[in-house]
């Protein structure tokens, strides 16, 4: 038996995390929460991931500048799929720029997600 996948969804909105962690808890995936960009990269420099779940629009330091951080600090990071309601085309353009293995939209449906991390993470 293989060990779950290790997820950190990274996002400033409590009930955005619930709902992810719940979606992702019952595919059975090993979920770790941050509610803030500090938080998470505290999280990443002291524990490994399979893959990141971010959003960009956070008070203390955007998803941007969480992944310009991860991107200086590590040569191999996990995948980063951004996850935010800032979806206009500048905005992915932006993230995908930085180093984004993907970009969806909230509000995103259990299939999308789960698809995308499966994608990513196989």
């Amino acid at each position: 038996m293989t060990d779950p996948l290790r997820v950190l969804v990274v996002d400033d909105e409590r009930d955005t995390l619930d709902l992810i962690d719940l979606t992702l808890r019952t595919a059975g995936y090993e979920i770790h929460l941050a509610n803030s960009g500090a938080e998470s990269l505290e999280m990443i420099r002291s524990n490994s991931f399979d893959i990141i779940l971010l959003d960009i629009m956070m008070p203390d330091m955007s998803g941007f500048d969480v992944l310009r951080t991860l991107k200086e600090e590590m040569d191999n990071h996990p995948p980063v799929i951004f996850l935010t309601a800032k979806a206009m085309p500048d905005d992915r353009q932006e993230g995908m720029e930085l180093g984004a293995d993907d970009f969806l939209a909230k509000p995103v449906t259990r299939g999308s997600l789960l698809d995308t991390i499966k994608k990513h993470v196989g």
